[in-house]
């Protein structure tokens, strides 16, 4: 009988050589590189755990460590996590192949980036909790608990790919994780955390040997549950792999939008109704409000995103970088609901169909990701430890924000013909560059003031209100002025 690797080694041997010493040299300098560029960051943390940490930044740092590994297996729902290559996918997995086997790879790759997920994850709590004393033993204590976490959080997803019962397990560990994180940044675990880190050698070891235990289960069990994968979900994820990896080789970023939209929308029957009274002006717009209110699941994340830069300050955060949390996360929550204009851009021809011009469509497309940006803000820095009118910045940002986000639905893809500027750090390609700032850009222009009140919240943020009262009005009308073509 055909064995899998007798199949891997023939398909090998027509479509690859075997690897040369370039290759095996450009793997191991990347290697190296890699590990320098890691070595500082991880080598500051490591130096300053036996300093005593605020139990207050502790809280604050366990929940971002809490949204981050939610984070980290929402990622492993939403790309499968269990896929193949398109090609295998359409040629092998409906043969008589062990499927278990045939699954193997990809299971290797999955245990590698949990692997990699989990030390990072090990190093973010031991800059949490410190390491007072016995730093060897703490240190690796932390490092085994961030594996196990991450193994056992990929094969709890793999699971939940195999059957919907272990869904449910998925997506109850993911709100017990944000409901920690709530509770951590609210005060009342204050002291678990401090006790955690003063905690003795014993009850250390005691807790990675029931996390390796539990995270050795899962992974035993999910590889047992490879060969019961529905193919056609095997299939799904392949294609949206497929996807992703030409959008990434090409750098068209902008196919992962598409790909989320495609593949919300697929599997769901729509019944077409009457369109209420809207106004004419706003019209155009309908739909982009109506597919918010069809999905109150993505409302409801974007509104459990709005603390975030409190907890960021909370953590030790600069005001430099509260002011980019709060702003750059309305860009993109603003950037959320600009569907419409993008499809517009990418289909001129219907989108004269409508009977409008561009910059009436535009100005109507433009009142949602005011309005979402805008409140998001605003919550946002209502959270914030301010006193004041503080809060003011973020309805008066809006319009800015809704220039932004349009800007960025509606630019052109990436100019692969560009050059490359030859910088100190290494080759840096213009047209990503331009690509990734368009947008961006123009939100900045317009929350000028906003940045500079935000960086500096010693001053009176009477001047700056102003200013960005007019700025982001400004930046808008000017964006819709210019608006003469289908992209722009």
């Amino acid at each position: 009988m055909t064995q899998v690797r007798d199949v891997r080694a023939y398909l090998r041997s027509r479509t690859h050589g075997p690897a040369s010493a370039i290759d095996r040299y450009v793997t191991v300098f990347g290697l190296a590189m890699l590990a320098a560029v890691a070595g500082r960051p991880i080598s500051g943390v490591l130096a300053a755990l036996d300093a005593p940490v605020d139990p207050v930044r502790m809280g604050a740092g366990l929940a971002l460590l809490a949204v981050a590994f939610t984070g980290f297996l929402a990622a492993a729902r939403a790309a499968g996590p269990v896929l193949m290559s398109p090609a295998d996918a359409a040629w092998l997995l409906l043969s008589p192949l062990d499927r278990r086997k045939l699954l193997g790879r990809s299971a290797l790759v999955i245990g590698l980036v949990a692997l990699v997920a989990g030390l990072l994850l090990g190093v973010g709590l031991l800059g949490v909790l410190g390491a007072p004393d016995q730093l060897v033993w703490r240190v690796l204590a932390a490092l085994v608990l961030g594996v196990s976490a991450t193994v056992g959080g990929a094969a709890l997803a793999v699971l939940g790919q195999s059957s919907p019962a272990w869904q449910i397990w998925l997506s109850g560990a993911m709100a017990a994780l944000l409901v920690l994180a709530v509770v951590a940044v609210s005060g009342r675990l204050r002291t678990v955390p401090a006790v955690a880190a003063h905690a003795p050698l014993a009850a250390v070891t005691a807790a990675v040997a029931g996390a390796v235990a539990v995270s050795w289960l899962l992974a035993r069990r999910a590889w047992a549950s490879l060969d019961r994968i529905p193919a056609r979900d095997l299939v799904a994820s392949s294609a949206r792999a497929g996807y992703a990896a030409d959008a990434t080789v090409g750098l068209d970023l902008s196919t992962f939008t598409w790909i989320a939209e495609d593949n919300h929308w697929r599997s769901r029957t729509l019944v077409s109704r009457r369109r209420p009274g809207v106004a004419a002006p706003l019209a155009p717009a309908w739909a982009d409000w109506l597919r918010v209110i069809r999905r109150p699941g993505r409302l409801a994340v974007v509104a459990a995103t709005a603390p975030l830069p409190a907890v960021l300050v909370q953590a030790g955060g600069s005001p430099t970088a509260s002011a980019v949390a709060v702003l750059g996360g309305a860009l993109a929550v603003a950037a959320t609901a600009v569907s419409g204009a993008r499809r517009d851009a990418g289909n001129p021809a219907l989108a004269r169909l409508l009977g409008l011009g561009l910059r009436p469509a535009l100005a109507a497309r433009a009142v949602l990701p005011a309005v979402l940006g805008g409140v998001w803000a605003t919550a946002a820095l209502l959270m914030l430890p301010v006193d004041g009118t503080w809060w003011l910045f973020g309805p008066l940002a809006a319009p800015a924000l809704a220039a932004g986000a349009l800007r960025m639905a509606r630019r052109r893809p990436v100019d692969h013909s560009l050059p490359v500027l030859e910088t100190g750090g290494g080759a840096i390609p213009v047209g990503p560059l331009l690509w990734a700032g368009t947008g961006v850009d123009l939100a900045l222009l317009g929350c000028l003031p906003a940045f500079a009140a935000l960086t500096t919240p010693d001053a009176a943020p009477g001047s700056y209100l102003l200013a960005q009262a007019v700025t982001g009005v400004a930046v808008l009308l000017g964006y819709l002025w210019r608006a003469r073509t289908s992209r722009s």
